[in-house]
């Protein structure tokens, strides 16, 4: 979904926003956080991205855009669940960002030692989504804890899972679901084969999808939403790198992308 010509749009965004990284140095905490001595410096190497599953394709936008920026520059993307990935940087695993879905798992890694603060830099909320058919005939929350309706939701302690409790809590339902996901790519995939009649997913995920599946909106008064907190890593091997793609998702040209794939400022 990234095209030249939206590229080349970033690109020229991305300018701004590593002049504008290299200008501030350690004035942020999620910066700074990436290791003395890192600020300033040409931009080489890999850069590793931990990353929430759904920000998959905003991110992959993002990425295209950084390496055409930087010629030579690679950026590795690790999409999961943000509990699986804060898991992995606290066990050791090499990684400069850490783009997560939820407050909580950030301050996970915070409190481990593997960030110095974060960034809150989008909010999400959920949708239902349905088979294009929609052979069970869902209208709304209500209908999801009908006797036979086979429902997906993300594992509870996924971002997605815990803000589909959030939902069911504030609506007054309790639902069932035939299987918990390790992410809400993987729910919606289940939606996406038919092998459920609704799924519980972010509406960026809803939209990405297109004609594989239906939205139903879920009324604001009960929907909740979640902030995506992002930091450059203290320990993060390319440490110069993780300052400037932090930077580029948090720059006006970052933000263009994520709200066109139908994220929220925070």
């Amino acid at each position: 979904m990234a095209g030249a010509r939206r590229i080349a749009a970033l690109v020229a965004g991305l300018g701004l926003a590593v002049a504008g990284c290299a200008s501030s140095g350690d004035s942020s905490g999620g910066s700074s956080a990436a290791g003395s001595g890192s600020s300033g410096g040409a931009i080489s190497g890999t850069v590793t991205v931990f990353a929430a599953a759904s920000l998959t394709e905003a991110f992959t936008t993002l990425a295209h855009a950084f390496e055409t920026a930087h010629h030579g520059v690679s950026v590795k993307l690790n999409f999961a669940a943000s509990s699986t990935l804060a898991q992995q940087i606290n066990q050791g695993a090499p990684a400069d960002v850490f783009a997560s879905a939820s407050p909580k798992n950030m301050q996970q890694v915070v409190d481990a030692g593997g960030a110095s603060s974060s960034s809150n830099f989008v909010k999400n909320v959920l949708e239902i989504a349905v088979p294009p058919s929609n052979p069970a005939r869902i209208a709304g929350l209500a209908d999801l804890a009908r006797s036979g309706v086979k429902v997906a939701l993300c594992q509870p302690q996924v971002p997605c899972g815990s803000v589909a409790a959030t939902v069911f809590s504030n609506a007054g339902v309790e639902v069932k679901p035939v299987t918990l996901e390790q992410d809400v790519k993987s729910t919606l995939t289940k939606v996406e084969l038919n092998e459920v009649d609704a799924g519980l997913v972010y509406v960026t995920d809803v939209r990405t999808a297109g004609s594989k599946v239906k939205g139903i909106v879920i009324p604001a008064d009960v929907n909740a939403s979640t902030e995506y907190p992002i930091a450059a890593l203290r320990h993060a091997p390319n440490s110069v790198g993780a300052q400037a793609f932090t930077a580029f998702v948090l720059s006006a040209a970052g933000q263009a992308v994520l709200v066109a794939d139908g994220f929220e400022k925070p």
